[in-house]
């Protein structure tokens, strides 16, 4: 096989897995909304900015279109083909999902190469076991998240670091930090330190170059979500101001100060987790790579609220520290010492596939109120009926799985009214409702979703089975004598 082909068979087998992720499971959660509602309203609503979702929903704190602007300018030729097709907007939203996976992969294949060309083949080939067998990234690589949108330019940088062009590698991060994530300014920081430390970069050309690209990005963000937010505004000062000076976002759930080391990372890394620290032992050159990144794990330590996805561009990095471990060992595995821990990495890796198939699982079952919608559209709807019906759908639900790509035309109605008792919503008059409560009054339990709750152990086959639990109701209204009169699953 030759290099060109074997490249092109890399980027065709992450791309089929991540292709995979996103056909089995289209839906969204609450932390990829805001994206994903921006891509929904910039490519049905266009120009129209008054129907955007986010006047109404304007969220904690703002974000930047930029990104939903690139995705939805790439996914524009499909969505095209499909509205003149005629086919539901859920098709929408795998569309941009791919067209998201499509940057950020292409910008992964640009540092593996990159790590080919410095680190050998063999390397690369195990880089990219590797992050077949770990489920986080290629899940994720297709979420409208900042993080994932960050992660693209960051795999930019990456690339650029190991190719020696260390003023494209700031440029990049600079650009991630003024309108993706400021949080990368923890990863810029360190890596900039090691650039200078090491004599890689001088001081005033740093600076210049540095300054410059800020101002230009500044003015970018500053230009276009002004537009779109109808108010002057720099999103990521916003975040910067409620995350670190206000400190607030402890108010979404904190965890202890090693919880990335001993819960997050060994969960997305799986095997690549202990050969990423061998890594450093077996090839100096891996180490000054791993500490720039490592530090920027460190430092996101202190701050109390902790999600995985935090810390997800960290990945690629860890993966080249596993990926030149694995290789050195493959390369010894006839060598007497060598061939048991040979052995033992191929069970690390048999390991990691059945960690990430586990997960795939329960992510699997994770979405219940995308699927709730889906199956009341297909049951719910009345022949030939002129009458509009309207769903309620609750914040439980809104952030479990329903997002306006979702949504069917006419004569279906949607409302995402917030704050509504739950005794006043008999009043409102609506045909259906989705939420977590299994009673409403006035209203009577059609069907229930599962969604996954937790994973069990048992000594017989299968040893691991995905637990189940009611987590979305759908009600109809009891005055809805067409409603009533339809054979519905009931509920338990």
């Amino acid at each position: 096989m030759n290099l060109k082909s074997m490249n092109y068979g890399y980027d065709f087998i992450l791309g089929s897995i991540a292709a995979i992720y996103v056909f089995m499971v289209p839906y969204t959660k609450v932390e990829e909304s805001f994206n994903v509602q921006a891509m929904h309203d910039i490519l049905y609503h266009r120009h129209h900015l008054e129907n955007y979702d986010h006047l109404e929903f304007p969220g904690v704190v703002p974000r930047t279109f930029i990104g939903s602007l690139l995705v939805s300018i790439l996914a524009s030729p499909i969505m095209l083909m499909m509205n003149l097709l005629h086919m539901p907007k859920i098709y929408g939203l795998i569309a941009v999902r791919l067209a998201l996976g499509c940057i950020v992969l292409s910008t992964l294949r640009f540092f593996r190469i990159q790590v080919r060309n410095k680190f050998g083949h063999q390397v690369e080939a195990f880089f990219v076991i590797l992050t077949v067998l770990q489920f986080h990234l290629l899940f994720y690589c297709t979420r409208p998240l900042p993080n994932i949108l960050s992660l693209a330019v960051v795999n930019l940088a990456y690339g650029h670091w190991l190719k020696g062009n260390f003023y494209a590698t700031l440029n990049c991060l600079i650009f991630a930090t003024v309108i993706f994530r400021c949080d990368m300014v923890l990863l810029l920081g360190p890596l900039g330190l090691e650039l200078l430390l090491t004599k890689s970069i001088s001081l005033w050309k740093a600076f210049k170059c540095c300054i410059g690209t800020a101002i230009l990005c500044i003015g970018l963000t500053i230009l276009v979500d002004s537009i779109m937010w109808r108010k002057l505004v720099w999103p990521e000062f916003e975040v910067l101001w409620f995350n670190s000076v206000l400190n607030r976002s402890s108010e979404w759930g904190t965890h202890s100060f090693h919880w990335y080391f001993t819960s997050a990372l060994p969960r997305s890394l799986l095997a690549a987790y202990p050969l990423f620290l061998l890594g450093v032992l077996l090839d100096r050159r891996v180490l000054s790579f791993v500490i720039p990144v490592f530090s920027f794990v460190l430092l996101y330590s202190k701050l109390p609220h902790k999600e995985l996805r935090f810390i997800i561009s960290s990945v690629p990095i860890f993966n080249l520290s596993a990926a030149v471990a694995a290789s050195r060992i493959y390369m010894n595995r006839k060598k007497s010492f060598w061939k048991l821990i040979n052995i033992i990495l191929l069970g690390f890796l048999l390991i990691s596939l059945g960690c990430t198939a586990i997960t795939f699982m329960a992510s699997y079952e994770n979405y219940p109120s995308g699927n709730a919608l889906k199956y009341l559209h297909r049951i719910g709807n009345y022949a030939n009926s002129t009458d509009e019906q309207w769903v309620h759908i609750d914040p439980f639900s809104a952030m479990n799985g329903i997002s306006r790509f979702c949504e069917n035309d006419f004569p279906w109605r949607y409302s995402k009214e917030e704050g509504i008792p739950l005794k006043e919503l008999c009043k409102r008059n609506f045909t259906y409702l989705i939420n977590e409560h299994s009673v409403v009054d006035g209203y009577t339990c059609l069907f229930t979703i599962d969604g996954f709750s937790r994973i069990r152990l048992q000594t017989h086959f299968p040893p691991v089975i995905m637990v189940k639990e009611p987590k979305v109701y759908i009600h109809g209204n009891m005055e809805n004598k067409h409603l009533m009169h339809k054979n519905w699953p009931g509920c338990p």
